[in-house]
């Protein structure tokens, strides 16, 4: 029986992880999560902010996908808004989902990610 998610992967060009810290840690203000050696040696990095994971993979031929992404809940979504702004992050706001506050943004690579908080 499913429970829970684990983690969301998404996948960027090889060689991007000094980029993806930069906005992933530095923008979104998520924590890195140390790899296993074992898996470190494939490159990528993990981060997380409270129960969120969120995995970085790297992959050769890497094109990011225009309508995929992870939704992320927020709290205070104008202040979050306002902080990926300030710090250079496009913030695109959709009105379009009844019983939410939301906007999307892109990271360094081009992944899609949606911002939502209720109403």
């Amino acid at each position: 029986m499913i429970t829970a998610i684990d983690h969301v992967l998404l996948a960027a060009p090889p060689g991007s992880e000094d980029r993806l810290r930069a906005y992933y840690v530095g923008v979104l203000g998520m924590t890195e999560i140390p790899k296993p050696p074992a898996l470190a040696v494939r490159g990528g990095c993990w981060f997380g902010a409270g129960e969120v994971i969120l995995h970085l993979g790297t992959e050769r031929g890497f094109r990011a996908p225009k309508k995929a992404h992870p939704g992320l809940r927020v709290r205070d979504i104008d202040a979050y808004a306002a902080r990926l702004v300030a710090r250079g992050a496009s913030v695109t706001w959709d009105d379009d989902l009844p019983g939410y506050r939301r906007f999307y943004s892109e990271d360094p690579v081009g992944n899609r990610l949606e911002f939502l908080e209720p109403v």
